[in-house]
């Protein structure tokens, strides 16, 4: 049996348009399956919850999800157990950071065949959020300050329809990004790493703590990123003008930009951020309001993901 959790409103509504096309071969492969599709901002979380509440590592789910990068992070942040899952993931969202890291198939229906295949299974760390005592869990990156922004901009914006339509959805996180290069001032930052390194900065862009290469829809952040390593990439930017920061983004879709003055790059295992003023927080792309401390972490457990032969 696979559970499906869909998000029909994904990439402006081609989401439950794919899902359609999805659920037609499911019925004629004849494949025992139940959907659930969201209806609101957070229904994932409970879908996902009462799924896996009785699933067991001896006998697990197989939940699937169909949507974006933040329909991903509602999903894991409610599985109660995450030994208790095979999770697959079927993209339809605008920036797909998740596939691109982990090199699943973009194309709905060649993830729906190596979902149903399963050839291959890995672990992946599962990364904690704790914000205002409560943990979220996400697959890729969460960021404090501008690259928040961004996110936050490009979830409200429009716009997004328009170019989501174009099949040219990524381009908008480019526009929003040299938009609120020109509004989001720079602010005094503490991170403290593992518990016994900590760094001030006085005026940062941003900091992204990243379990993935990718975020943002395809800037690599940090290139030397894997999800499997129990390590957390940490990009820090900050004391550089604004006209350097605009010449740092195009190299960060290449990794490129790591040896540049005032960008940082640290591993850890954990990380407590704190920032002098509120900023604004993403997880996976979504908003996650504003605020002026983060703290991340590992899950104990990792969960197994159904990928594609390499």
């Amino acid at each position: 049996m696979y559970y499906f959790i869909v998000n029909p409103n994904s990439r402006s509504g081609a989401g439950g348009v794919i899902w359609n096309e999805i659920r037609r071969e499911l019925l004629l492969r004849g494949i025992s399956f139940e959907s659930y599709l969201t209806r609101f901002v957070g229904h994932a979380v409970t879908i996902a919850s009462r799924i896996t509440s009785s699933a067991t590592p001896e006998n697990p789910v197989h939940l699937i999800t169909v949507g974006g990068d933040g329909t991903i992070q509602e999903v894991l942040t409610g599985i109660v157990d995450p030994d208790a899952v095979i999770f697959g993931y079927i993209p339809t969202g605008s920036g797909n950071d998740f596939c691109r890291s982990l090199k699943l198939p973009q194309e709905p229906m060649a993830a729906l065949d190596s979902i149903l295949k399963e050839e291959r299974i890995v672990n992946m760390d599962i990364p904690c959020m704790l914000q205002n005592g409560r943990k979220y869990r996400f697959g890729i990156s969460t960021g404090l300050g501008y690259d928040a922004a961004v996110c936050q901009e490009v979830l409200s914006t429009p716009f997004k329809k328009h170019f989501n339509r174009l099949k040219m959805g990524k381009l908008i996180y480019l526009f929003v990004a040299l938009k609120q290069l020109m509004f989001l001032n720079p602010a005094p930052m503490t991170i403290r790493m593992d518990g016994n390194r900590t760094f001030h900065y006085s005026r940062v862009y941003f900091t992204a703590v990243m379990n993935q290469k990718y975020e943002g829809g395809g800037f690599m952040f940090c290139p030397a990123a894997k999800a499997d390593d129990g390590i957390l990439d940490v990009i820090l930017v900050e004391g550089v003008s604004r006209l350097k920061v605009l010449f740092c983004l195009p190299t960060a879709f290449f990794g490129k930009h790591t040896h540049i003055k005032g960008i940082h790059i640290y591993q850890c295992k954990n990380i407590d951020i704190h920032s002098s003023v509120p900023l604004p927080v993403h997880r996976d792309g979504e908003s996650g309001g504003i605020q002026s401390d983060v703290s991340v972490f590992f899950e104990k457990r990792t969960l197994k993901v159904i990928m594609p032969v390499i």
